[in-house]
């Protein structure tokens, strides 16, 4: 892996209606790392990938992929970029392997379309017309076509998207044998666990801006933060979050993500421990579940963008 970007996005912006979706956003993308790009609905990166796909038209800003300008360099980018969309526009009518046979076709060295059928376990549907595939077995092909042109960076919008959770690891596999091999993976998410796993870096994306940047070991870990997670038997008496809150005092976070649940983040030692269990043993509060662990990347982005729906 070296240092050099393969995807530089400089000051971009994209406005719609008037209003800027993208806002000055400044990001890059390590050459040969698996780089994980999240943020909210509406947060601006869906369009932000698809500037750097040669997709959208930026209103300012520049944007390089390969060192390239992913409109003015389209031809010459198009044989070195993948791109795998969720709306992915395969044609309805026609069977999955002759879809993928066919795209090979477009390529001077294309990837072995049987080792592709193999790795993503297509031989089951591909005499099957794209129109009545899963929406799993879709992602599968569509991620096959993204994939058979050999490309040195490879942008992948929500890959596991509707999968069991055997096709799930399979693309995951897929996705670390790319990196093995030098290929760049840009990949949007909604999975956490997904960027956990895959990413090198992570990149997360809010109000059109970058607002954290950096491996998931690094924004997950936050001094002697840990988090502690509590079940209750029944559900919890009114107030018993605030009531918590308070009684741990400043430093602490504490919610409740079910009506049987208590979740607690902040300097769990033994003393901490023992004051939540005192806590719940005087709001007859029966335990009957008490799990500790790190902060998780889902705690770091929620607690950076929010817990409300938009």
């Amino acid at each position: 892996m070296t240092a050099d970007p393969v995807v530089e996005v400089r000051d971009l912006v994209k406005r719609y209606g008037g209003s800027a979706v993208v806002d000055r956003l400044t990001l890059s993308a390590v050459r040969g790392a698996v780089t994980a790009v999240l943020g909210p609905n509406g947060a601006g990166k869906t369009t932000t990938i698809e500037c750097c796909e040669g997709l959208r038209a930026p209103d300012a800003g520049t944007v390089r992929v390969l060192g390239l300008d992913p409109l003015a360099d389209a031809v010459a980018l198009r044989p070195r970029v993948g791109v795998m969309l969720q709306d992915s526009g395969l044609p309805a009518q026609k069977r999955a392997g002759e879809v993928l046979a066919h795209v090979a076709r477009m390529y001077r060295d294309p990837w072995p379309v049987a080792d592709l059928t193999e790795r993503l376990g297509l031989a089951s549907f591909a005499r099957t017309t794209v129109r009545r595939l899963s929406g799993g077995q879709r992602q599968r092909l569509a991620l096959a076509c993204a994939l058979v042109g050999r490309p040195e960076v490879v942008f992948l919008d929500e890959p596991s998207a509707g999968m069991d959770p055997q096709s799930r690891l399979a693309v995951w596999e897929l996705v670390r044998a790319l990196r093995a091999q030098g290929t760049s993976v840009i990949l949007t998410t909604h999975l956490m666990d997904e960027a956990a796993e895959l990413a090198d870096d992570v990149i997360v994306v809010d109000h059109g801006r970058v607002i954290a940047q950096g491996t998931p070991a690094e924004l997950t870990t936050t001094g002697s933060d840990q988090v502690a997670s509590l079940t209750s038997a029944t559900a919890l008496p009114d107030g018993a979050t605030a009531r918590l809150r308070a009684h741990l005092g400043e430093g602490w976070t504490v919610d409740s993500p079910d009506p049987t649940s208590l979740r607690v983040q902040g300097p769990v030692d033994p003393a901490a421990l023992a004051a939540v269990l005192a806590f719940c043993a005087a709001e007859d509060v029966l335990v009957t579940r008490l799990d500790l662990g790190t902060r998780s990347l889902e705690d770091f982005f929620l607690d950076l963008t929010g817990r409300s729906m938009r």
